[in-house]
This record gives C-alpha cells, structure tokens and sequence, in this order.
C-alpha cells in the first residue's frame, strides 16, 4: 500500500471515531446506554444495523463461500435474500419484539416464561456469543497483516512483539473507546456514518474491477477451469461440492426464517426504534443492504478468481501464490488451508486495485471490521450484566453502578476474544464456525421466541426442553467438529463404519442436494447440517412438552402492550385492520396497516414489488432449466455479466444516495429528540417479581 492509500484509510477513520466519542455526551442513564434512548428512526436503524450485520468477517466469509462456489452457488441463495425481504415487509417476530419494550430478549423471556429461564438462557446467549466473537480479531489483525504486506513481529533491540496480537489490541482499543464511551448510542452513530461510506466505496470497486477484465477473460476464467459437478455459473452443475451446495442453502432459508432475531450480536438495535413502526421499517431499510453487500461482493471474489486462473495474469497471480507461501505455515496443513481461504482474495485485489482503490477497499473492511466490533462488544457486554448478573438481584441496581458493571463487562469480552483468537483462532471455513457456534443458543432461541410471541399455549416447561435440547446437541456437534481429526485414529472400527454409512446414505438419496466425503480431518457432516438437526430436536420438544403441560392460555394482549396495556403505539388499530383485510388482499401481503404514511406504503410496495420481481426471475429460469431445457454455461456468464453486474450497480447507485440522506436526517433527527427526552431513572431492563417492566 501507498501512502496515498494509508491516507484514504486514515482521514476517515480518525473523524468517524472522533464524532463518535463525541456523541457521548447525550448518554445520560441507563436506557440511552442500552437502547440509545429509544429514539432512533427507520434509516438510522437501518444502515447503521445492516454495517453491524456485515462486518469484515463475514466479507471474508464470502469470499471464501464465492471463490469455491462462485455465481451458482449466489444463484440459489436468491431464495435466502427472498425469505429476508418477506419477515422484513410482514415486520415478522421484530415488530411484536418492539411492541413489548423490553431492552434484551432475555428480558422478554423472562417475562413471557420464568426469571429462572431468563438466567439460563442469557448463559447460553452470552456464552454461544462470547464464543462466536472471538474469532474477529483474529481475522482482522491476519486481514490487516497480509493486505498492507505488514511484519510478522514488531522489533525494538532485542523485543520482538507479535504484529498478529498488537494489531488485534489496538483494533479491540478503538473499538473499546467508541463502546465504552456511549454504548448503543455512540456505535450506531459510527455504525450509521460507516455504513454509508462503505455504499459508495462498494459501487466503485465494482465498477473498477469490472474495467479491470474483458468479456472474453471473465468467461475464459470462470467457465473453463472448473470440472464437471463444480461449475463456478450453471447453478445445475454443482453436485460435487462438498461445502457451499444446496443443502447449505436450503438449511440457510429455513434457519433465517427460525431464528429471526433470536441471535443478540445486534441486540441494542432490536430495542432502538422510536416505535414499534419505526422498528418495523428499520429492518425493512436493512434488509436492502443484506443483499447489497453479496451482490458487490460476488463481484469482486470473481473478479480476482478471473485475475488467478486467466494466463494472462500468470505472471501476477504466480507472485500472489509465491507471496502467501512465504508467509504461511508450512508445517500445519490445516492452518496453511485456512490461512489461503481465508486471504488469498484479498490479497488479490490488493495487487490487482490501482493506487487509492487498495485503500479504499482497505477502508471499507476497517470499518466493517470497527462496526462489528463496537456492536458486539457492546451486546454481549451488556447481555452478560443485563441478562446473567441481574435477575439474581432482589432489587435493580443503581444507574451508575449498572453502567459502570455495563463497561466493565464489555472490557471482559474484548479481553476474552483477544485471547481466544491469539492462541486457537484457526477454522477451516468461518461460516461453518458461524453455524455450530451459533446454534449452541439458537437452535432452541427460535422455537422459544416464535412460540413466546405467537401461540399462547407455548410453555415454560417446553422452553426449558426446547434450550437444553438445542444446547446439548450443538455442544455435542461442535466438539465432534472439532477434535474429529485428533479422535479419527483412536475410534473404534464400529464408529467409522457407521458415520461412514450415513455418508453413504446421504450421497444415495440427496446427491442432488451435494456431496459427503469421509475423511480422517474433517467431520463428514458440516456445522450448518449439524445445527439444522439441533433446530428440529428443539422444535419437536417444544411442540411436544408445550402440549402436555399447557394449562390455559397466555395472556399474550398484555405481553405486546395492547388493547387495556398499550402505552405508546397505534399497533393494535394497524393490526386490526390488517387481521381484517382477506389473505389474499394486498395490504395482507405487505403487511401495510394504518400506521403506514404515504411514504411509508411507496417504500412497502417497492419492498413488495422488487421481492416479487426476484422470485419472478429465479422461478422462470429454475423452470425452465428443470422442465424444458439446461442453458449452455454461455448463456449462464451472460445472465451474470449483463444482469447480475448492471443490478448490483443499479442498487448500489440508488442505496448510497437514498440511505445518506435517509441516514443524515435520522441522526439529527435522533440528537433533538435525546435533548428533550425525559429518561425514567427505573428504565433499565429490571423485571419484578410480578413479571412487569419497572419505568
């Protein structure tokens, strides 16, 4: 990197972090710590979530899921993006979460089931978190080391300091500044201004990665060296990938679905809205950004696959290889593997982006990287005091010793993760990581929170077995992912014949879906396969006990605040009349209720039509492929190239300008109304016995 790009980075990181300190001044009790004091509109919610949401890590994560599956795999999980855009049009799980104002979804538990429940299931949030989180900073400090070709130690005289873990503590400092500073408030302010930074950075990384080939070099690339059943284009042609296949798709629909708000990284968002509308059409704002950054990113992952395997570029991509050799671990196959997933598409775009793009795309990561890091600092810091410490209490604390243990515990995390990532933060694929990591806490988290919300017959009994069962079965899983590898050559023959059996099973009756290898290294059955088992175990047992234990029905009216309980919304006027309207009318299916501006029905109706126009497009061509006749891998590459490239463009355009102004006016809009709020000194997360909030 240049100085020149050093400078793209460092300008606006220094302002972002000095506005965001700034902005401390308006915490002044517990809530605006927690939930920046309930003020915060649609857009703000929106980008500054969707940037929390998509950090670093998970750019690396599709960069590896892309460089192995390229656009066949990004076709079907179109089916992902659609369900996405449905909860957020229909405000599923997240409007009601809003209704009840509680500050964690603990609290919610607490509340809709047992304060003993509360506890058990904020250990297993905070801990499932805690876990999944300290991964970051390893990817981080090795993303920063590679891509600004930095020194493996950091020596003065004799003292060699590991550049790996000084780069983790300072990007963990920073982020601790911006957390500890204002918490919630203070990282949706930088999140917000980060997210649209990085929009227009996107667009034109796009656009200049795009120039960088010709037509014929991108088709060369990405049509001509991949062998049958591994096609980077025809999504029909993928029946021998082993990872990013179908079935990682369909488990990844159905878990979007499932776990819709279960998971608490961004937990200081859910509670945010100035109104459970606000709430509402803030993840609608977001999920246009859930499927901007894949869309960009596809771009540039194949991008820089064109740049390694075109001749052409022989002589460069030989310099790629040679580069990432002489800094890998030779001795370890595993961390040698991981480490090239993990960096050899940055590191490719790093040689292949003129001057001031490297640092562009330098600083959009950073920022990702710093948005992430603040959100989930703050989340599982707060989680852990609010969720785990608190209900044990017979009394709440008072506001500043609950801030102070707030800080404190953000502190422990960042420790916590720095340490886990300097001496085990090595995977084979981050997103696998992701899944089991993940299902410790939701393969239980979905069935009890789309049951506590929706049916009044769901029990405390049946969430007790929903949690313990998705717990025990994720633990279990990922030990086994694990250690597979350390376990393979002590296991007794019975063992092996018997996974080697299922894998047998598997390839026979879903070989349409992907392949299962047997292996001595690694596990035959992936995270995401081993968490989707975890979600039916604990779905079935909440169905199950719910149904023998059930003794009347729950009061869910004063659990959402309506009828007789509604304090401070119009929700139950908007939800009668949309329960009113036929299932099949268009307001139904948007979801559109009286609280809907004009403004409002025009950004609904465009979620609607852009939702409906995306199945329209996959369903046509699915069809037609299934049922008439298989497309030449041509006319796949001109589908990408012609279609795929101008939308991602056409939505970054339009996404950059509409979210700035969007954004801009929610952050002024959110300063005036914390000047004139008046903060309730018992808003702070405390449930009585009773069950009621105390505000």
């Amino acid at each position: 990197m240049s100085w020149i790009d050093y400078l793209v980075v460092a300008i606006p990181f220094v302002a972002i972090v000095w506005v965001g300190v700034r902005a401390k001044s308006y915490v002044t009790g517990v809530s605006d710590f927690l939930s920046a004091g309930r003020c915060a509109g649609r857009y703000l919610i929106g980008v500054a979530s969707g940037e929390a949401m998509l950090g670093m890590i998970t750019v690396i994560s599709y960069c590896e899921m892309y460089y192995k599956s390229g656009w066949s795999f990004f076709y079907w999980q179109n089916l992902l993006y659609a369900a996405i855009w449905i909860m957020a049009i229909t405000g599923f799980v997240n409007y009601r979460y809003r209704e009840t104002r509680v500050l964690t979804m603990a609290q919610l538990l607490e509340k809709r089931y047992s304060r003993k429940f509360r506890i058990f299931t904020g250990m297993i949030s905070f801990l499932a978190g805690l876990l999944n989180y300290a991964l970051f900073p390893a990817i981080a400090g090795r993303f920063l080391i590679y891509y600004c070709q930095l020194p493996d130690a950091i020596v003065i005289g004799s003292l060699h300091i590991s550049m790996f873990g000084f780069l983790m503590a300072f990007c963990l400092l920073v982020a601790l500044l911006i957390a500890l500073s204002g918490g919630q408030l203070t990282t949706m302010v930088t999140d917000c201004m980060q997210g649209i930074f990085t929009y227009f950075v996107f667009t034109v990384l796009l656009i200049v990665v795009m120039l960088n080939f010709s037509g014929a070099q991108f088709e060369y690339a990405l049509g001509a060296t991949r062998g049958a059943g591994e096609s980077l284009l025809n999504p029909f042609d993928i029946s021998n990938l082993t990872d990013f296949n179908m079935m990682f798709v369909f488990i990844g629909v159905f878990t979007a679905i499932y776990s819709r708000m279960a998971w608490q990284g961004t937990q200081g968002y859910n509670c945010a809205g100035a109104s459970p509308h606000e709430q509402k059409m803030g993840g609608l704002i977001s999920s246009w950004r859930y499927s901007f950054t894949p869309l960009m990113t596809i771009v540039l992952v194949l991008g820089a696959y064109t740049f390694m395997h075109h001749p052409d570029f022989a002589g460069q991509a030989a310099g790629v290889q040679a580069e990432l050799a002489s800094r890998i671990n030779e001795s370890s196959a595993t961390v040698t593997a991981t480490l090239r997933n993990q960096m050899l598409v940055p590191v490719t775009l790093r040689t292949m982006l003129p001057v001031g793009m490297v640092g562009a795309f330098a600083a959009v990561m950073v920022f990702m990287m710093l948005s992430t890091d603040t959100t989930y600092l703050h989340s599982w810091g707060s989680i852990f005091i609010q969720d785990v410490v608190m209900p044990f209490r017979r009394k709440p604390f008072a506001a500043k010793t609950q801030l102070l243990l707030l800080r404190l515990s953000i502190v422990f995390v960042a420790v916590f993760a720095w340490t886990f990532s300097m001496y085990f933060g090595q995977v084979s694929y981050i997103a696998m990581f992701f899944a089991i990591t993940g299902a410790i806490y939701l393969a239980g988290a979905g069935a009890v929170i789309i049951g506590g919300l929706y049916w009044r017959r769901g029990t405390t009994a049946g969430a007790w077995t929903a949690m313990i069962t998705g717990a025990l079965f994720s633990v279990a899983g990922f030990t086994v992912q694990t250690n597979w590898g350390k376990w393979y050559p002590h296991l007794p023959d019975w063992v092996i014949g018997s996974v080697g059996t299922l894998v047998d099973f598997l390839n026979g009756h879903l070989s349409a879906l992907g392949r299962w290898e047997m292996s001595p290294s690694k596990f035959p059955i992936t995270g995401q396969e081993m968490s989707m088992l975890g979600m039916a175990l604990s779905i079935i047992g909440y169905i199950v006990v719910s149904l023998l234990t059930c003794r009347g029905d729950f009061d869910l009216d004063r659990l959402l605040n309506r009828g007789k309980y509604n304090l401070e919304h119009t929700g139950d006027a908007g939800n009668a009349t949309a329960k009113a309207a036929k299932w099949w009318s268009w307001r139904r299916i948007t979801g559109i209720t009286d609280e809907y501006s004009r403004g409002d029905r025009i950004v609904s109706n465009l979620a609607v039509g852009w939702t409906f126009y995306g199945l329209a497009v996959f369903g046509v061509i699915a069809v037609w492929n299934l049922g008439f006749r298989r497309w030449p891998v041509e006319w796949w590459f001109n589908l990408w190239r012609y279609y795929t490239v101008p939308l991602a463009l056409l939505v970054g355009v339009v996404t950059a300008v509409w979210f700035t102004w969007g954004g801009s006016r929610d952050l002024i809009r959110m300063f005036r109304a914390l000047r004139k709020l008046k903060r309730s000194p018992d808003d702070s997360g405390w449930v009585d016995e009773s069950g009621e909030d105390r505000e």
